[in-house]
């Protein structure tokens, strides 16, 4: 098998494919519009595939194309700002390139490719840094300043970081095995985030809503079901 399969058998958002080279929720394109999709389920040589746009018009016999990797989303200076669908494209952006009615087959950046932000480094060259620490912050909005950590498990001394106005895929700190760091990170949506520690909550929320604060208090950082 390859990376390429073709189209089997459609059964309205669920497209089941052969001859594809895949993994579990590898993200694939399906058809000749190469509607994005991702891999639900796994049966000998047939792939399970949830297309997340509309398959109207896709015929068995059209080609699938695994792209090798798992749904992600980006990271980054410009996320606070943006209006998303269920798959990060930005929908102003979408409003642009389509029109009132979303239409398939289009692709958008989650975050701004081409807008230039303004990097200041907290950390210098020589430190010793691991995931999660802070190296620098961009100033995203009035109050808000993002924070540009190293990416999870990652470990290195700094070699090299500059301050300056960079884009969010361009590099702002490289470490001496030669591992760049940018502005924007990407993540897998089914992976979780990795923690240091769990702390127990230990701080009341006061609402000052009484049928709240008395019949179901809750404590500050937890989330109400």
């Amino acid at each position: 098998m390859s990376k390429n399969g073709q189209i089997y058998r459609i059964s309205g958002p669920v497209v089941t494919a052969i001859g594809l080279n895949a993994k579990m929720y590898d993200v694939v394109r399906v058809g000749d519009e190469g509607l994005m999709g991702e891999v639900i389920e796994l049966h000998g040589e047939k792939a399970v595939i949830q297309v997340y746009e509309d398959t109207s018009g896709v015929r068995p016999g059209e080609p699938v194309t695994n792209t090798g990797q798992t749904l992600s989303v980006q990271l980054g200076p410009g996320l606070l700002t943006q209006i998303y669908d269920g798959i990060q494209r930005p929908l102003p952006i979408l409003l642009e390139k389509m029109g009132t009615f979303i239409t398939r087959g289009v692709d958008a950046d989650g975050l701004d490719q081409e807008k230039k932000w303004t990097f200041e480094p907290t950390a210098k060259k020589g430190d010793k840094v691991e995931g999660g620490q802070v190296v620098g912050t961009v100033q995203e909005t009035e109050t808000i300043a993002h924070k540009i950590m190293v990416p999870p498990n990652m470990t290195g001394t700094i070699k090299s970081i500059k301050s300056g106005d960079f884009t969010v895929s361009e590099t702002v700190c490289v470490l001496e095995d030669g591992t760049e760091i940018a502005i924007m990170q990407r993540w897998p949506v089914r992976a979780p985030l990795p923690n240091k520690q769990k702390d127990a909550p230990d701080t009341p929320l006061g609402t000052g809503i009484e049928i709240l604060d008395v019949v179901s208090p809750l404590a500050t950082g937890l989330a109400a079901g």
